[in-house]
């Protein structure tokens, strides 16, 4: 019997844009057509001759497709169909700060693994001593060489450490709350079994990076503007008003754009819109704005593909999304979103992008991307405690204020169009309030700045084209107050500061 042949993913696309426009020969948009309607077929006909393609998904009839093929197929279509473009599809990940995680870990085996002696941590919040349970704990031996053992607290707030001793002096310790308390990082520490690890609780009345920067602003600042959030989905929370959106995750329900279970997206929003009243809640950079979600990230994943980023996109201009904010990257440059980037600005809405947290490496992609503004992450001293693993973020070079820098793991280069806070950032999680870092932070901030920026102006009256995206552009990039680190690192700097 003969074997199948394997497939892969691929999106088919006209010869310019998303969608199929006077460009595009009668053939092409004849063909995408004749795709649309073969959606979940196994096969297509292509110039008479069956290939074997599935239509998994379509941006429209005109518009680009997801399809599965094999490597054969997708030949057999590129030489039949030259009018065309058949892409792989690229996978993207959320641009927070990923957690320190053990590389080489205390492995004995056979009766040394049973003999091995473990050291049992406690992780309490300092308000009452209430244990912490589910809290991301890093104990590392040797942090050069990334040696020690790692666990998440049960309902105790216990974990229990491999480390091959009954008493150990570390290296370092980092623990990572899931909510409600800061993260911690301690250095030399000296620990055995029953050792108590003390977390701060947030204050939301604290004046972290975002608040120093931008302040709690009126509850109508933003009113006007529309952004939408393309993420892993928002959730309801008591400071947010969500006014509709989309999942555009092949497969699921088109109408659940709530949290996937990584609770990014839902920080990301509180950033831009956020409408609490602290100290019982948060407060956004423009909570006057009417937020839209749009998922990306299936449920429990922590990568989004290229067509399902496209299709958000697609989906958010045609819902007059005025600003697009996008805190992911890092998939490589990619045909597919530089379309839907594109056509967003042709059609008089503006991407806003993070750059990137690979410690001060070139601009990731899609932010690189010249018809996005690119956004960098900044942090302030004093706006996270002593004791929070953000202190590992502060790096030269310093601003003109020298409280102030660019975060050691932000992105930068030529590319870079805006900064903002992204070091140690309090938001809205779903139930909850949470400290994040990254661009994932700093992009949102801008986002809700650039809606500041624009909210009220003759701007947001203009016909949906080119020259008005253009027009917000200018206004956007004329409110940028630089902070005194230099181009390549902030752009014009920070756009509608206090």
């Amino acid at each position: 019997m003969a074997k199948t042949p394997e497939t892969a993913q691929y999106v088919l696309l006209p010869p310019q844009g998303l969608r199929a426009t006077a460009a595009a020969s009668p053939e092409a948009r004849a063909f995408l057509q004749t795709a649309d309607d073969a959606s979940g077929r196994q096969t297509l006909s292509v110039d008479g001759g069956d290939v074997a393609m599935r239509v998994v998904d379509s941006i429209g009839p005109d518009g680009a497709k997801l399809v599965e093929v094999s490597e054969a197929s997708a030949l057999s279509i590129r030489a039949l169909r030259p009018d065309l473009r058949l892409v792989p599809v690229v996978y993207y990940t959320p641009q927070e700060l990923q957690r320190q995680h053990v590389e080489d870990g205390f492995a004995p085996t056979g009766r040394a693994a049973a003999a091995a002696p473990t050291i049992t941590l406690q992780v309490v919040s300092k308000k009452g001593a209430a244990p912490v349970a589910n809290a991301y704990v890093v104990a590392f031996t040797d942090f050069k060489m990334k040696k020690g053992a790692q666990g998440i607290t049960d309902e105790e707030g216990k974990v229990t450490l491999a480390l091959g001793k009954a008493s150990i002096t570390l290296d370092r310790l980092y623990v990572y709350p899931l909510d409600a308390h800061w993260s911690i990082i301690k250095k030399k520490l000296a620990v055995k079994t029953g050792v108590k690890v003390v977390l701060n609780p947030l204050d939301l009345g604290f004046t972290d990076g975002l608040r120093h920067f931008y302040g709690n602003a009126e509850e109508g600042v933003g009113k006007g503007v529309t952004v939408g959030v393309i993420d892993t989905g928002v959730s309801t929370h008591p400071d947010l008003v969500i006014a509709g959106g989309a999942n555009t995750v092949p497969g699921e329900n088109r109408n659940d754009f709530g949290d996937n279970g990584r609770a990014h997206g839902t920080h990301v929003a509180g950033i831009v819109a956020a409408r609490g009243n602290p100290p019982t809640g948060l407060r956004g950079v423009a909570p006057g704005v009417t937020l839209r979600a749009y998922r990306v990230f299936a449920k429990g994943s922590g990568q989004a593909s290229s067509f399902a980023i496209a299709k958000a996109i697609d989906v958010a201009v045609a819902e007059k999304c005025d600003l697009i904010n996008m805190s992911l990257g890092g998939g490589g440059a990619d045909p597919v979103l530089k379309a839907a980037i594109d056509d967003a600005r042709a059609a008089g809405s503006l991407c806003i992008i993070a750059s990137g947290n690979n410690d001060r490496s070139p601009v990731a992609f899609p932010a690189v991307e010249g018809m996005a503004l690119a956004v960098s992450a900044t942090g302030r001293k004093g706006t996270f405690p002593s004791s929070a693993a953000a202190n590992d973020e502060v790096a030269a070079p310093y601003g003109t204020d020298k409280k102030n820098f660019v975060a050691a793991f932000s992105n930068i280069g030529p590319e870079i169009d805006l900064t903002g806070p992204g070091v140690g950032i309090m938001s809205t999680v779903p139930g909850s309030y949470a400290e994040i870092s990254g661009t994932s932070m700093a992009c949102p901030a801008a986002t809700g700045a650039a809606a500041r920026a624009i909210a009220g102006t003759k701007v947001v009256k203009m016909k949906r084209n080119a020259r008005r995206s253009e027009a917000i552009v200018k206004a956007v990039l004329a409110s940028a107050a630089p902070l005194g680190f230099g181009p390549t690192f902030e752009g014009l700097g920070l756009p509608d500061p206090e």
